[in-house]
């Protein structure tokens, strides 16, 4: 990994850089923007760290550390990373596909030209890793969905998607943990709570997680 290319830095305002790496986001990518976020932490003169998928957001005193400084810093310590600081858990999701809980599986099957039934075949087949979360509290975009079954966003977005539905939003696949307005394809939904405020740990899912589903029932 010591080869691969240092991220393109942009600065954000006065007091925040912008680390980025080209596309496609790769699990070995997100494992060095996670070591990276572990190093730039202990820096004097950086403040909030907040790692994306194939980004990392850094906040810094200007007064502290100047910007010439600071992007140094980055480009020297990039070649160095070993892969990521996160050590995930391996998590296992049943969902229950189609019918009222997957309302656009057919929609999924139309577009990729595949059935149903291998829809939701392919999709439990795979294994999942959590590369952030974000939009909402919660939310985990997740790389691993196999490239067959990249669908587009629905046109019009719902006003309301139910909590813990399962779906396909262009090549990610995601589960939505409150009830929100939403533009992913829906093919199901899973009974366990994605957040609980009240809970020691609030998010099921944490960064670095391999998520897998599991098949629940199946309604075409």
């Amino acid at each position: 990994m010591s080869g691969s290319p240092p991220p393109r830095l942009h600065l954000l305002g006065d007091a925040a850089l912008l680390c980025e790496l080209p596309a496609p986001a790769t699990l070995a990518q997100q494992q060095k923007i996670w070591a990276l976020a572990t190093q730039v932490q202990r820096w004097p003169g950086v403040g909030e760290v907040l790692p994306g998928m194939n980004n990392l957001t850094l906040t810094f005193d200007p007064t502290a550390i100047d910007l010439d400084t600071l992007t140094a810093q980055v480009l020297d310590a990039w070649p160095k990373l070993g892969e990521g600081a996160v050590e995930g858990r391996r998590i296992e999701i049943p969902v229950a596909y189609g019918g009222e809980y997957g309302p656009d599986l057919a929609d999924v099957a139309a577009h990729t030209g595949l059935t149903a039934e291998e829809v939701v075949r392919r999709h439990s087949a795979g294994e999942y890793v959590v590369y952030l979360l974000g939009f909402l509290p919660g939310f985990a975009f997740m790389g691993g969905l196999a490239p067959e079954l990249a669908t587009p966003r629905r046109a019009e977005p719902r006003t309301a998607v139910p909590a813990s539905s399962v779906g396909i939003g262009g090549e990610q696949t995601g589960i939505y943990p409150l009830v929100s307005p939403g533009g992913w394809q829906l093919i199901g939904r899973t009974p366990l709570a994605l957040f609980d405020p009240t809970a020691e740990s609030p998010t099921l899912l944490r960064p670095g997680d391999r998520v897998r589903f599991v098949v629940e029932s199946v309604e075409t």
